[in-house]
């Protein structure tokens, strides 16, 4: 498995250039390392911020899972997308509204076919609310099929 994570994680991520804002690191509550956030008052209505994880090694014809942990908090703080490069247009995953403040587990099945998938994108859209944000953390990519909760 390969830690994602962006305190200690190996991975490749990278702000995107053509967006509305950056995400941003955010201290976690416990205070080991941190997280990356979107806080709800950052940008316009629909504005986007795009943070994406490079993927070199992914070998052809096999399976992934990508797991992260993610939090919507607050009223109307828009939605989160994720989105696999070699499926442009669809996201492979959306979230727009949380229960509540908790963070929760998301999983991607990522298969790579003969051309394989060389990034995934978590695509903030920015909603009406003033206050909440959005945060992403704790992202891991196993081998094979994602497994049962």
């Amino acid at each position: 498995s390969v830690d994602c994570s962006f305190s200690q994680g190996v991975c490749d991520w990278k702000q995107d250039a053509d967006d509305d804002f950056d995400w941003n690191p955010a201290d976690r509550d416990r205070g080991d390392g941190y997280y990356m956030a979107v806080p709800a008052f950052v940008g316009h209505k629909k504005d986007m911020g795009r943070l994406k994880l490079l993927l070199t090694d992914l070998k052809p014809k096999s399976s992934y899972c990508l797991i992260f942990s993610y939090r919507l908090a607050g009223e109307r703080v828009g939605k989160l997308r994720v989105f696999l490069a070699n499926k442009k247009n669809a996201p492979v995953w959306e979230q727009n509204k949380g229960k509540d403040e908790r963070w929760r587990t998301g999983k991607i099945e990522i298969f790579q076919g003969a051309e394989t998938t060389n990034s995934v994108t978590f695509e903030s859209e920015r909603g009406k609310g003033k206050t909440g944000e959005i945060g992403v953390d704790n992202v891991i990519l196993i081998s094979g099929l994602c497994p049962e909760d």
